[in-house]
């Protein structure tokens, strides 16, 4: 696969994952700074990884959704608990790996951890709603 398949391919899904809106406004956001930026993560993140056939994108949701508790990266971390339910993931589900982050990374990050995941699902019904 060269560059340009991978980045169509990392954009499909990327769309998928995070959706049309959020990821049109990354891309309506880009400027000089962050144009190559958006473009390495869109190949590689997106292109290279997340299409792998390995790790279904399930899987994928709740490895990232630990791993971004882990570095404590809410920022992040917000975006992927959002995303979550593109792939099938549960509240249940997030539920238990923000349990097992506890013991792995520590109460506080868990702690952090569940207080963004509860304000990110109220978002979320409010908009259902």
């Amino acid at each position: 696969m060269n560059d340009e398949e991978r980045y169509e391919a990392g954009m499909q899904v990327r769309r998928a994952v995070l959706g049309d809106a959020h990821v049109d406004r990354s891309l309506a956001n880009r400027s000089a700074l962050t144009e190559e930026f958006q473009d390495l993560i869109t190949r590689y993140a997106w292109g290279e990884i997340w299409t792998r056939e390995g790790l279904p994108r399930h899987t994928r949701s709740l490895i990232t959704i630990a791993m971004m508790v882990a570095l404590n990266r809410s920022e992040e971390l917000a975006l992927h608990l959002r995303a979550a339910a593109n792939n099938g993931v549960t509240r249940d589900e997030i539920k238990e790996v923000l349990m097992q982050t506890a013991i792995y990374c520590g109460v506080p990050a868990a702690n952090s951890a569940f207080h963004l995941a509860e304000r990110i699902f109220q978002e979320l019904d409010a908009q259902q709603a």
